[in-house]
């Protein structure tokens, strides 16, 4: 590798070489790059979503609606567990996305004690504009690597994931 590939990651292991060279920080290579890419696409993700008026965490409610295809209704239930949210987390969202008319409650017809969460149309056109959005970041951000390089790292990706407890 020359000295113009090496980045901040690099630096860090070198520096843990010199100190520890007994340590194998092919781990900390790895991980030390996974993280700087998370938290620079996600702090890329957040200014593409606020464009919107929305947060990542808003989005991800909105996104969830529309994904579960028609009619875009689920209970707060359902998205709490699909976004791994506390239910008080979930209302606090659900109450900013229903004042922002993202979104409606009503009563569940099947249930009730419970409420069904409903896409708005206003909803839905927003949440196709920022997810079209948010999809051409993370293309451009992919844009060093050819196709069969982009598989490959979804494959590696996925086998990792399987693996972390």
């Amino acid at each position: 590798m020359t000295e113009a590939n090496k980045d901040a990651v690099d630096a860090i292991a070198a520096q843990w070489y010199a100190v520890r060279p007994d340590l194998d920080t092919a781990p900390m290579a790895v991980f030390g790059r996974m993280y700087r890419i998370t938290k620079a696409m996600g702090d890329a993700m957040e200014r593409t979503y606020n464009r919107y008026g929305i947060s990542r965490g808003e989005f991800d409610v909105v996104a969830t609606l529309r994904r579960s295809g028609a009619p875009y209704t689920l209970s707060p239930r359902q998205l709490s567990a699909t976004l791994m949210l506390t239910t008080g987390g979930m209302t606090g969202r659900l109450d900013k996305l229903e004042r922002a008319g993202l979104l409606g409650r009503s009563p569940d017809p099947h249930d009730r004690r419970g409420l069904q969460v409903t896409i708005s149309d206003r909803g839905l056109a927003l949440i196709d504009e920022a997810v079209t959005a948010g999809l051409e970041v993370q293309r451009a951000a992919l844009a060093g690597l050819d196709g069969e390089e982009v598989e490959q790292l979804t494959v590696l990706l996925r086998k990792l994931m399987a693996d972390v407890p």
